[in-house]
């Protein structure tokens, strides 16, 4: 018998964490009519999330805004998005230089940093010309979908 509590199915959850355990998978995604339900392990905790589906969006959070000199970078406005879920790297080996830095411009295309997503690695090129005035993750930091990578102003 399943478990509801605000719409959502406690034993669906339950049952995802389960699996995840079991083949020690890090993250496992179901859809089900309009509920998106994601369950993501990281160090030895595992997280639930869910959300309808018209809700998912791009979230931006406001503890990642930067700092500049001239007050508080509109990190929504300017950020380059994680185009998907994997391991960012700020260079194309540990011991090579980063791809980019603070204060460098750059062109459009130009390789900002890379992704790792099911032992692939992705190039995530520049939107747009412009400077870096922030990278907003660490090297070899899991990211998702949307979450703001790096500013260009």
């Amino acid at each position: 018998m399943s478990i509801k509590k605000n719409g959502v199915d406690q034993q669906l959850i339950r049952d995802l964490a389960g699996i995840l355990n079991d083949t020690n998978l890090t993250e496992i995604e179901v859809e089900l009519g309009d509920l998106k339900v994601r369950v993501s392990r990281q160090a030895q905790a595992v997280h639930a999330v869910a959300a309808p589906l018209a809700a998912a969006a791009p979230v931006a959070a406001a503890a990642a805004q930067p700092a500049t000199a001239a007050g508080v970078t509109d990190v929504s406005k300017n950020a380059v998005p994680s185009p998907m879920v994997g391991t960012a790297y700020l260079a194309p080996s540990p011991d090579a230089k980063a791809f980019i830095e603070v204060g460098q411009k750059v062109k459009e295309g130009q390789t900002l940093l890379i992704i790792e997503a099911m032992k692939t690695m992705n190039q995530i090129p520049s939107p747009r010309a412009g400077t870096v005035t922030a990278i907003l993750i660490e090297d070899a930091q899991p990211v998702e979908y949307g979450m703001p990578l790096v500013v260009l102003e």
